[in-house]
């Protein structure tokens, strides 16, 4: 019995994959609704601009004030009132949400009332509340302390306790949101292993809790840098308030309102970016990556729009 037997040669070779195949031309898919939604964008632009330009608007007052000695005072005074504010809103809030998570009914029901309440009213009504209440307090007596309302009760405490006790009806809720984010077993775990509540909520719940509670704060450092220009309407002069003494005495009001919406972009853009990186560091190990710095994205666009090596032009 006898066997055929074949010799396969390079032409009985089947090709490989891809071999002699044209190489593939990507083409990119046109977006023309980007397109058009950029041409009306410039559109609008080019209109608001041509609008101000017809308005009698002495723009040269902008950069003649800016830097005027009024002008830095009000901005050193808002930023304080801001600090401090929120230093009272963020220690209240702390509080009121550990009252509030307490299984005593009489602290929680304090937190709930206080919340209930200060979340209720305006800020602006509650800062003329503090202001006005010298009409019907004469005195303040506290015991150990005794003077007129008018004395103890200056535009500035008058600010801080408005805005203030207000700010920490609302970092109360955002603290709480942050605590009943961490899982109970975390918790649960902790006092097996013999830890107090206080050991607890320092070492394990809180520093969790904060990747919860910083975005939302860091809006409300930002919302309250912007609320402190109602102060002006109890006397307090911060850099609202000096804007407008400033625009009555130089005949340029609308003009130093523009240079006051200035300074407000400038200080809430540093914040922005504070609370970025702020962000960012309490991102750590709960994601695989951290999110590109600004320094980081310029980098890799400028990278990106380079040739590789080796293709072909």
């Amino acid at each position: 019995m006898t066997t055929d037997i074949k010799k396969t040669g390079p032409e009985d070779t089947p090709p490989s994959p891809g071999a002699g195949a044209e190489a593939i031309k990507a083409v990119p898919v046109r977006h023309y609704g980007r397109y058009v939604a950029a041409v009306v964008a410039i559109g609008l632009l080019a209109a608001l601009v041509y609008a101000f330009s017809q308005g009698k608007i002495n723009w040269g007052a902008v950069p003649d004030y800016f830097f005027d000695e009024r002008i830095t005072d009000g901005v050193v005074q808002t930023m304080v009132l801001t600090v401090l504010s929120m230093a009272i809103g963020i220690g209240g809030g702390i509080l009121l949400a550990v009252m509030r998570l307490s299984k005593n009914p009489v602290t929680s029901s304090i937190a709930w009332f206080y919340i209930w309440f200060f979340r209720g009213t305006p800020v602006l009504v509650q800062l003329f509340v503090w202001f006005n209440l010298g009409l019907v307090f004469q005195y303040v007596n506290l015991g150990f302390y005794r003077d007129e309302w008018s004395d103890f009760m200056t535009p500035f405490l008058t600010a801080l306790l408005g805005l203030g006790l207000n700010e920490a009806a609302y970092m109360a809720e955002i603290c709480r949101a942050g605590l009943l984010a961490v899982d109970e077993g975390q918790t649960e775990a902790s006092h097996a292993l013999g830890m107090s509540h206080a050991k607890t909520l320092r070492r394990i719940v809180i520093p969790q809790a904060m990747r919860v509670i910083v975005p939302p704060t860091g809006n409300e450092v930002i919302n309250m840098l912007k609320t402190t220009s109602l102060v002006a309407a109890v006397q307090f002069t911060e850099l609202f308030r000096q804007a407008q003494n400033i625009g009555q005495t130089s005949g340029a009001p609308v003009e130093m309102y523009f240079l006051a919406a200035a300074w407000y972009l400038l200080m809430t853009s540093v914040l922005s970016v504070g609370q970025y990186y702020l962000e960012r560091h309490y991102a750590k190990g709960s994601s695989r990556s951290l999110p590109p710095t600004a320094l980081q994205k310029i980098r890799s666009g400028v990278f990106s729009v380079r040739r590789p090596k080796g293709v072909a032009g």
